[in-house]
């Protein structure tokens, strides 16, 4: 059966969650990428909680969405995280390719001192 593009990344992002689990010493590192933005969240799957969140609209970068400002992102959510006393995660590139921006937001999460 043939799938169209938004059946296929949903297929895609399924299979991910059914590996991937976050706690509140380990919680998931979510990201999502819009045409103008892109988010990430630390989220407790089994208390069902945003623990930390950053955007590139928090940090004032509206429609200006490339790697640099990905990787800026990564790193503020990597400093909120510390600041709540998370240092190690699990990624969940929701669906999305390694490659480009979502590479640059876990790179910046990296050098922020996540562990993943």
């Amino acid at each position: 059966m043939a799938l169209n593009k938004a059946a296929k990344k949903l297929r895609i992002k399924r299979g991910i969650r059914k590996k991937i689990n976050g706690s509140a010493d380990c919680p998931r590192l979510s990201v999502y990428r819009s045409n103008t933005a892109i988010y990430g969240q630390l989220i407790d799957d089994r208390n069902g909680q945003t623990l930390a969140s950053a955007s590139s609209k928090e940090l004032g970068k509206f429609n200006s969405i490339n790697i640099a400002n990905s990787k800026e992102v990564g790193k503020k959510l990597a400093e909120k995280a510390k600041a709540n006393g998370i240092e190690k995660v699990v990624f969940d590139r929701n669906g999305h390719i390694y490659h480009g921006r979502i590479k640059a937001f876990a790179d910046g999460a990296r050098e922020g001192g996540l562990k993943f």
